[in-house]
């Protein structure tokens, strides 16, 4: 492994050969895509090679300007901090790079002594001294080049929140808005997946009058929000809206409550805005990681592609999320996000008896969970797929629910550990308290990516409660929407409850048809408890015109 990557195009061949001669010549060890063996896997190695520089250096030439993998290979290394620019040609760099200036090599005949190559040589062992994520003025050697005061972007969406507008003709009512500013920056920190400014630094540009694209870069940040607030009376009403760095606006809304108690009012706003950002912001970063026509160049980026697919809860997608998942763990096995999307991806496979072998799925599932939660265990969302690991995989949910109350102590605004929390109670037959969860799920994030699953176990959770007439009200919409087998099992039960045959057999039909897995099975390994296993295979039994089996049959 190598110090330095360089990036470029093949028509530049002959002017990079001479760089990379010259780096070599002076002791510093260079990659480049000439020393790839004949046999080796091209996108992989290039991958690897990427992940493990320290220093990034970028070629630019007309070509290289229109090459999708030189811009991509530039992206991820301004994002870490390890970007160096040089002109091998005369052009217009990239969108965003113009903004630091590299080495003019467009005259230079490959001699060490030239100023232009000592100015790379001495960018160069600035930045391995240093070592990764370096800052554009860390990498500034005395001469040659000039860099832009600006923070890198860090390679997790990243978010500062500006200061409240008081609307309420009252200045002394600033500090509740700063107060809410604070509170806000407080729920968003407890997210691992977000890098977060600190409050103080927001609040800073209270009487500055400046844009928030300009604040957004001059923090370094992808995403601002920015809000106002109105007292009247008893009452506030609370306007938030999330911008990105180009100010297009990704999501708004507003919050009216009394004033009987502040703190508790700016709890629960706060509580809300950061239940809310966070999946907006995965989903905005999802995008544009997808946008990319290239292929990922780093474990976070297919990380977030794997995201995007697993909690579709199609098998194809699954199984192609759990690929990109490993790959992620391939270029970093300590990345706790990748780890816990891999038992996620295992966790689903498992219980929908898409496992070609369930058994080493299963074994697969529990290994990779342990090893997400020795290097992320303070992380709320690998916590909640650990846990759904060790309830249904492990069959222990009373180990489980340390891990779930851990989650969702971390981060109380995470709509994914209550949602963990709300169904693994469920299937232990604590009904009520299991949709206490759900539904706090829904109350932080109603319109996120877990909401068919959510919606599903009200289902069960009506089922269990004899309820079948509104069981049936809320799974039919929802297999309309997503065609989920499990779906369609609690549906065919709930049917089979109320006598109605046909439609119960028909639930039955498109559950075979999604899986291989019998119903019987897909029940028992979703739920611990006797009882609520019994009304599910009762009313499985009627749909199939049989008699309802005298005895609860306990899960294995």
């Amino acid at each position: 492994m190598s110090d330095v990557f360089v990036s470029y195009k093949r028509e530049n061949l002959a002017a990079v050969g001479r760089l990379v001669e010259g780096l070599r010549a002076e002791g510093v060890g260079v990659w480049w895509d000439q020393d790839i063996a004949p046999n080796a896997a091209w996108e992989a190695t290039i991958e690897q090679q990427l992940e493990v520089a320290k220093l990034v250096i970028v070629a630019w030439s007309p070509a290289a300007v229109a090459s999708e993998n030189v811009k991509a290979e530039a992206r991820w290394a301004r994002q870490q901090g390890r970007l160096l620019q040089v002109f091998v040609e005369a052009c217009e760099p990239p969108l965003f790079f113009g903004e630091r200036q590299g080495v003019d090599l467009k005259h230079w005949s490959g001699a060490a002594s030239d100023a232009s190559f000592r100015s790379v040589l001495e960018a160069v062992r600035n930045g391995l001294v240093r070592g990764p994520a370096l800052t554009a003025e860390e990498l500034s050697p005395p001469q040659g080049i000039v860099a832009a005061h600006i923070p890198v972007l860090p390679i997790k969406p990243s978010i500062a929140v500006l200061p409240f507008a008081n609307l309420s003709g009252d200045p002394e009512q600033d500090y509740f808005a700063d107060g809410m500013v604070t509170e806000i920056t407080t729920a968003l920190s407890r997210f691992r997946s977000i890098f977060v400014i600190a409050s103080g630094s927001g609040l800073s540009f209270k009487e500055k009058g400046r844009s928030p694209r300009d604040i957004a870069r001059e923090l370094g940040v992808r995403y601002v929000l920015e809000g106002s607030v109105r007292k009247a009376g008893g009452h506030v009403r609370i306007s938030v809206q999330l911008i990105d760095a180009d100010g297009a606006q990704l999501w708004a809304d507003r919050f009216d409550d009394t004033l009987e108690d502040i703190f508790a009012l700016q709890d629960r706003v706060a509580l809300s805005v950061a239940g809310r950002i966070e999946p907006t912001l995965r989903d905005a970063e999802t995008r544009r990681v997808s946008a990319r026509p290239t292929e990922s160049m780093g474990s976070h980026d297919l990380y977030l592609r794997a995201f995007s697919l697993v909690r579709t809860y199609v098998k194809a997608d699954v199984v192609k999320a759990l690929s990109l998942a490993e790959r992620a763990i391939q270029l970093d096995a300590g990345y706790g996000a990748a780890l816990g999307i891999a038992a996620e991806c295992r966790l689903f496979i498992y219980l929908y008896g898409w496992a070609d072998d369930p058994d080493d799925n299963r074994r697969q599932g529990i290994d990779v969970a342990r090893r997400a939660l020795k290097v992320a265990g303070d992380d709320a969302q690998v916590l909640a797929i650990a846990a759904g690991v060790v309830a249904y995989l492990e069959r222990d949910p009373e180990a489980a629910m340390p891990l779930l109350d851990r989650a969702t102590s971390l981060n109380p605004g995470s709509s994914f550990a209550w949602y963990i929390s709300g169904s693994v109670r469920l299937f232990a037959g604590e009904t009520e308290v299991g949709v206490e969860h759900l539904e706090m799920s829904m109350r932080v994030d109603p319109l996120g990516q877990h909401r068919t699953l959510r919606t599903i176990l009200m289902g069960w959770a009506r089922l269990q409660q004899g309820r079948f007439e509104e069981a049936v009200a809320v799974l039919r919409e929802v297999v309309q929407e997503t065609d989920s087998p499990g779906g369609h099992a609690i549906l065919a039960a709930s049917y089979g409850n109320l006598g109605q045959t046909a439609l119960a057999q028909g639930a039955l039909r498109r559950y075979g048809a999604l899986t291989l897995s019998p119903i019987e099975d897909f029940a028992r390994s979703v739920t611990f408890d006797p009882h609520d296993l019994k009304v599910f295979l009762d009313g499985i039994a009627l749909a199939e015109g049989k008699s309802p089996p005298e005895a609860p049959n306990a899960p294995p």
